[in-house]
């Protein structure tokens, strides 16, 4: 049995009875025996697969269709970050701090996608409490790229994203507080998706950097990407920032936007051609191409890292051995890195110098955007600044290894979507992506854009 790679190849598999949702969960279930030493997943949740896929089996009755029309994710395999919080199933956040949780309650987007029918298989490994762009920073060991296990993944969201791109789940979520899905998307060769801060739930879900986080994920397709949001956004009246709108399209004829600023010196000539390969499929389909500035972009990394430190020594004051289990002195070196810049920039004396001007400078950000916005639909750019590195080539420079998000942190710090597309491969075989990013809640905007380039460039690992 070849496993099905999207959301309708799975469902019309299960309609025609070519093999049941148990049949489905063996076969992933085999997959990350096969793939364990690329150490995608922390906690494998084998009994709770097997509980649902039989209840699905059960369920139908002779009657998908029906069971498919209130369940629209029915028979999907998801696997989630183990920051996402799963009631009865330990969740880590890939910290030895928390080696030992059982949460009491699961995450809103945990329990939306069950209720749609999602079967989970497990908990996926990560950089230590999002801490990281390579997925080497895991408590519990580094993840490794599914295409050449010598080199990185991309990070925070490092499992999930191998999870699917090698078939250890059809879908699988993450978050995104700097590039944590964009990166690992790229660096793995499968579809991402950050969305609009405010569009999907953070509610049970370890904080990183509450202003700066956002709840998304990964598939093999763009359309899988939008059907899993479609079953995930929305109010759920337990994170306050979220917001019910009307997703829309915004032109007929669509405007992408080429910002000089992120074609510049430093960007490896394998990615830039590759971003340059996608605009050209972009403009041979129809699309208005349309140079934009985003002049304040060149401040956005050192803006990003006076405010997310600030906003991770506060997050993770709460973890002081008495509630959660294990003590302080558990925390990582990156951890407690991320905690002494933060504590210094909100200490008094340094506030006004370093986290306020950090503040005004996002301000600079979002009205660039803004700006760019109101010429185009959608800026199209690089993920990172390189393809995909060798694992220990930059673990012990943190400053070069914070370079990665130079393409990504300016969504988050202006709250805006961002979709992370497959693009080819270096010459040394490994995935190259793109990016594009759209104003805030025009994730269908985005979608639109995908699709179109999928059709005509559709390439899979």
């Amino acid at each position: 049995m070849d496993l099905p790679k999207t959301i309708k190849e799975t469902q019309e598999g299960l309609l025609e009875k070519k093999f049941t949702a148990v049949d489905l969960v063996d076969k992933y279930l085999s997959r990350i025996e096969k793939n364990k030493d690329l150490n995608a997943f922390i906690t494998v949740t084998a009994e709770t697969a097997y509980k649902q896929a039989r209840h699905f089996d059960d369920s139908n009755d002779g009657s998908v269709k029906d069971f498919l029309k209130e369940h629209p994710l029915a028979g999907v395999v998801v696997a989630h970050k183990d920051l996402f919080l799963t009631k009865g199933v330990r969740t880590t956040a890939a910290s030895r701090v928390l080696e030992s949780y059982v949460p009491a309650y699961s995450a809103t987007v945990v329990e939306r996608l069950e209720k749609a029918g999602c079967i989970m298989l497990g908990k996926t490994n990560c950089d230590a409490w999002a801490h990281g762009s390579s997925g080497e920073n895991s408590d519990f060991g580094p993840t490794k790229n599914p295409v050449n296990p010598d080199y990185v993944p991309g990070g925070s969201s490092s499992g999930s994203a191998v999870a699917v791109a090698k078939d250890m789940a059809l879908v699988a979520t993450g978050t995104d507080t700097g590039g944590s899905i964009r990166l690992p998307a790229s660096f793995c060769g499968v579809v991402g998706l950050k969305p609009t801060y405010g569009a999907v739930s953070r509610y049970g879900i370890v904080a990183m950097a509450s202003s700066l986080d956002s709840v998304g994920h990964f598939g093999h397709t763009v359309e899988d990407v939008e059907g899993v949001f479609e079953v995930t956004k929305g109010e759920d009246g337990k994170d306050a920032t979220l917001r019910n709108t009307k997703y829309e399209i915004r032109n007929t004829k669509l405007r992408i936007g080429i910002p000089k600023e992120y074609f510049v010196e430093g960007l490896d000539r394998e990615v830039e051609k590759a971003v340059l390969s996608a605009i050209d499929v972009f403009k041979k389909e129809g699309v208005e191409l349309v140079d934009v500035s985003l002049p304040h972009t060149k401040y956005a990394n050192s803006a990003y890292y006076i405010i997310m430190p600030a906003e991770v020594s506060s997050n993770l004051g709460r973890y002081d051995g008495i509630r959660y289990g294990n003590s302080r002195e558990t925390f990582g070196d990156e951890a407690k890195r991320r905690i002494m810049l933060g504590s210094y920039v909100l200490s008094a004396g340094y506030y006004d110098a370093y986290y306020l001007k950090a503040m005004k400078v996002r301000s600079k950000i979002i009205e660039d955007f803004d700006k760019a916005y109101d010429k185009v639909d959608a800026i199209i750019a690089p993920v990172s600044p390189t393809p995909p590195f060798k694992l220990g080539e930059k673990v012990s420079d943190p400053l070069t290894m914070y370079l990665a998000d130079i393409y990504t942190v300016a969504a988050n710090l202006a709250g805006i979507p961002g979709l992370a597309i497959p693009s080819g491969f270096t010459k040394n075989k490994l995935p190259l992506g793109f990016q594009l990013m759209g104003p805030r809640f025009s994730e269908k905007t985005l979608f639109e854009l995908g699709k179109i380039f999928e059709r005509k460039n559709a390439k899979r690992i």
